[in-house]
This record gives C-alpha cells, structure tokens and sequence, in this order.
C-alpha cells in the first residue's frame, strides 16, 4: 500500500475534510470511519518499528559483549 509518510498526509486531508460545517452527516461518519481504520494501522506499524528499535538497541556493541535478557535470569 502507501508509505507511512503517505497515510500520515492521507490523515491529515481527512481531518481537514470532517472539519467542514458543510459536509453531510453520513458523509462526515465514512470520513471518521476511514480515519480511525488508517489510524489504527498506522499505530501498527509504529509499534513494530519500535520493536525493530528496541532490538537494535540491545544488540552487543563487542562480539563478547551480552545481550540483557532478565526474562529468564535467576536472582542469587
């Protein structure tokens, strides 16, 4: 589909649309409807570029460096 840039604009004119006074009530509900669908993916997508960075984050700077992992890690 689009490029996250792309939907972001795509947003932003339905926003600008549903701000009209003119615009018909069902008109207005379909626009409201596609922006929270568009919305919702793109929080998707988000969410799985932070994950992407939470990983590169943790990668060991030196080969015989660690990475953290506590998940399952026992306390002494």
């Amino acid at each position: 589909m689009k490029n996250f840039e792309e939907k972001l604009e795509k947003l932003e004119e339905l926003s600008t649309k549903i701000k009209n006074p003119e615009l018909p009530l069902e008109e207005a509900l379909k626009v409201f409807e596609d922006g929270i669908q568009l919305a919702k993916g793109m929080e998707k997508e988000l969410d799985k570029i932070e994950g992407k960075i939470q990983i590169l984050m943790n990668q060991p700077k030196l080969p015989e460096d660690k990475c953290e992992l506590d998940l399952f890690s026992s306390v002494e």
